[in-house]
């Protein structure tokens, strides 16, 4: 039972990673065992699972068709092992995807304990602040800032920070603190991917709007990078508090306009698997809401 479950654990990964190769170093296999492993595989069932290239392994139909059947078989006996162990060990390997930003401030700083908690757990931490597809990716746990989409995920709600305006003391010295929203548009804008809106920027005090059009000097792709570009005095940045909270608390960074309402961010963990996520991957989402909440 063992060696047939480790085999479609493997193929599985194969199938997700697209190489014999990346596969079997997440099982400390070489590429030769991999595809060897696989191949008994391939005559066991009496069908070819896989097309294999020089550059790359893609399955073939019946590949896609077995990996759609037997992932969720793999998450209930993992479900199961976890449960008979009556120990709360967590084993294996957690991939949990977020943006760099996010990462960088609200993960990697809590991980050690998490860590610590589950000594025998690997964490996989993907960072890319495009949205990435959980299911090609094999990410246990996203991390998705606005509304979701309809969705057969799990979600759970890690907070709703507000968005701020903030510069540096350095920039305000030399541009002046503007009063209000209308004073925005002469000053030197930073915009990133969370800041683009064709509609502009919408400010909302004592019941009335305001909303102006920006035009960013500096546009960048990667919400960490407006944060150091705004500490290096290069203009205005819009961000979530989360994004540059630290900053605000030690002075580098001066939130503008705080009487004025730019609405919230909401921000969930995403868990794949519906009913059958890791029982690692909802430990960590518990771990994390708990440190946010008392950020």
């Amino acid at each position: 039972m063992a060696d047939n479950f480790s085999t479609l654990r493997l193929f599985a990964r194969v199938a997700r990673t697209g190489s014999f190769t990346a596969a079997g170093k997440e099982v400390g296999l070489s590429q030769p065992s991999v595809s060897r492993i696989i191949s008994n595989l391939e005559k066991d069932l009496g069908v070819l699972l896989f097309a294999r290239s020089t550059h790359a392994v893609r399955p073939t139909e019946a590949g896609e068709e077995y990996l759609t059947r037997i992932e969720p078989i793999i998450a209930d006996i993992e479900e199961a092992n976890h449960f008979v162990r009556g120990t709360g060990e967590l084993r294996g390997k957690l991939r949990i995807g977020a943006a760099t930003s996010f990462a960088q401030r609200e993960i990697i700083p809590v991980l050690p304990a998490f860590l610590a908690q589950h000594p025998k757990l690997k964490v996989d931490l993907v960072l890319t602040d495009s949205r990435q597809d959980l299911i090609d990716e094999a990410i246990d746990v996203a991390i998705r800032y606005g509304p979701l989409d309809d969705s057969t995920m799990v979600a759970r709600k890690l907070g709703d920070p507000p968005r701020i305006i903030a510069a540096s003391p350095a920039y305000l010295a030399r541009a002046g603190h503007p009063k209000q929203p209308a004073d925005l548009v002469d000053h030197q804008i930073v915009l990133g991917p969370s800041s683009r809106a064709k509609a502009g920027w919408s400010f909302e005090k004592d019941g009335k709007v305001q909303s102006i059009r920006v035009d960013g000097r500096v546009m960048i792709t990667v919400n960490e990078g407006t944060t150091v570009a705004a500490l290096a005095g290069m203009g205005v940045v819009n961000t979530a508090l989360w994004g540059c909270r630290a900053e605000i608390e030690n002075g580098s960074l001066v939130r503008l306009l705080p009487d004025w309402d730019l609405g919230t961010i909401e921000v969930h963990a995403l868990l794949s698997g519906g009913k059958r996520t890791k029982p690692s991957a909802r430990a960590f989402t518990k771990h994390l809401q708990q440190a946010l909440s008392n950020a």
